[in-house]
């Protein structure tokens, strides 16, 4: 894999931390750097730790499923990325409480890193190692998720939303792109 397809993937799962991250810039509920700082650290690690999931998931069916692997591959990636446009129609939540600590940040962590589970399933099954495309995802996403903190600040939370719908889209390219991989 390319490192060019890994920064692209990293920035696709990586916008719905941004999001988050605009979001919670915006509403104000973060009192300081050392806050933004945190949030954006847990969101990095948790980007980095679930694709390790689910490639170790992965590698315990690729067996049985070698056959077929570009199209689960182009199934999880689109399921992602559809899930992601989908999302991006819905009206952002507000935050009460600080984002950054305690159950709302690992809640928060899990929820925008559970579609890593499914890239890091995907490249166990097309026989591509975790940990450098796990590493790339866990710094993409918390250099944008710091970023989206203070632009939230700046910009409010419109610009979360168009933002996750376009890393929907580049998911889906992704997807679509190791499809045809398969028959060229």
């Amino acid at each position: 894999m390319l490192l060019s397809e890994i920064i692209i993937i990293a920035f696709g799962l990586s916008l719905d931390a941004f999001a988050v991250s605009i979001g919670a810039g915006a509403v104000g509920t973060i009192g300081n750097h050392r806050g933004a700082v945190r949030l954006a650290f847990h969101f990095g690690l948790f980007q980095f730790l679930m694709p390790v999931l689910g490639w170790y998931l992965g590698l315990k069916v690729e067996p049985y499923v070698k056959s077929a692997d570009a199209f689960i591959a182009f199934f999880l990636l689109s399921y992602i990325g559809g899930k992601m446009i989908w999302e991006s129609f819905k009206p952002a939540g507000e935050f009460r409480k600080d984002p950054s600590k305690g159950k709302e940040m690992v809640i928060l962590s899990v929820a925008t890193s559970i579609d890593a589970l499914a890239v890091g399933f995907s490249l166990a099954i097309l026989r591509i190692s975790v940990w450098y495309p796990a590493f790339i995802i866990g710094i993409v996403t918390a250099l944008l998720s710091i970023s989206g903190i203070y632009m939230g600040k700046i910009v409010g939370s419109k610009l979360g939303k168009k933002m996750e719908f376009l890393g929907g889209l580049v998911i889906i390219a992704i997807g679509i792109k190791i499809l045809l991989s398969h028959f060229i």
